[in-house]
């Protein structure tokens, strides 16, 4: 018998059929022998198994700060200090009235005027609004970089995507100043803050619909569409209609400022619930596609053209609809691409 062989068998090919040749004593182990193939060395072991749990986080968003801020309107109107939506009737002046627990106000001035700043003004309701604005805000600004990422990973690498992070994460800290100083307390950082959220929340809503109708495959995305573009112009109007005429002293005008100050944010609110639709396939990769691509852009002085190419190689998908299976794009090692020594 001969001794086993002791050095590697030296595998040659050739363009017609590959014919191996072998030092001797050496065996060829054949197919049905081998081994499974294991992934190349540095390929990510991360799954893509979609994470659903992530679905969540916009309906969570959208039903805390809805039902949260209604909450509030609620506390403030049973402590008279605003008056209902419902009431159209403004004063001047008012006498001093007794308050009646549980029942609002009867007398109303333009102090009174339910405003979602004016409602969370004083305490406890203006505890509530603070513990909204900053709860809500860390909900917004999770929303965005996943939705950034989502669409990297979807290879929807643009400035419009980019521009929407960028919106997003500025609507959000208006909301941290708008949350932290009420309007009776810091009137000019109030304002300051409700003037970046508004125009960057409708910013990120616009931009959102544009990137929708770019990255949609079925029909379902197509129509998750057209229902955004229905929020953005209803949300476009209540504002616009909201600046007008907040600027009248009128009451009535002043009033119907405050409703369509209201329509305004639960517009906006329910537009980021619909990112529920998409992050049904959300997966383990998503965010860490995101951080790649901003290391990516931090340090790509730094990085030869063949390491960028690799770096970013592994990280892009292929598109799918956001209502589908997701699959691993990762690839295995061929023998072809190994060389035996």
């Amino acid at each position: 018998m001969s001794p086993p062989c002791v050095f590697p068998c030296l595998l040659l090919t050739h363009t017609t059929p590959p014919t191996p040749y072998l030092l001797p004593s050496c065996r060829v182990t054949t197919p049905a022998q081998s081994p499974p193939l294991t992934p190349c060395l540095g390929q990510s072991q991360l799954t893509t198994s979609p994470m659903t749990a992530w679905i969540v986080l916009p309906v969570s968003l959208s039903a805390f700060s809805i039902t949260g801020i209604w909450i509030v309107y609620a506390m403030a109107v049973m402590n008279h200090h605003v008056c209902p939506v419902e009431n159209w009737s403004y004063n001047v002046t008012c006498t001093e009235e007794l308050p009646r627990p549980g029942f609002p106000k009867t007398c109303c001035t333009i102090q009174d005027i339910p405003l979602i700043s004016k409602c969370g003004s004083f305490p406890p309701e203006s505890c509530l609004f603070s513990l909204i604005g900053n709860v809500g805000a860390f909900m917004v600004v999770m929303v965005c970089l996943l939705r950034y990422a989502q669409l990297i990973e979807h290879s929807h690498r643009c400035w419009i995507n980019t521009s929407a992070l960028v919106s997003g994460c500025t609507n959000a800290l208006g909301l941290v100043m708008v949350g932290n100083f009420q309007v009776d307390h810091a009137k000019s950082l109030h304002y300051v803050g409700a003037g970046v959220a508004f125009p960057a929340g409708l910013l990120f809503v616009c931009l959102q619909c544009v990137l929708t109708y770019r990255v949609a495959v079925t029909a379902l995305d197509y129509w998750m569409a057209h229902f955004r573009v229905a929020l953005t112009l209803g949300a476009m109007v209540s504002l616009v209609l909201s600046g007008i005429f907040f600027i009248h002293e009128s009451f009535i005008l002043q009033h119907a400022a405050a409703i369509c100050e209201w329509v305004f944010t639960v517009d906006i609110l329910i537009f980021y619930g619909t990112f529920t639709y998409e992050f049904g396939t959300v997966t383990s990769e998503t965010l860490m596609v995101g951080l790649q691509q901003s290391h990516h852009i931090g340090s790509g002085v730094l990085m030869g053209p063949r390491a960028r190419g690799s770096t970013m190689g592994g990280a892009t998908k292929g598109l799918k609809s956001p209502g589908g299976s997701s699959t691993s794009t990762h690839l295995n090692c061929t023998p072809e691409s190994i060389a035996m020594l």
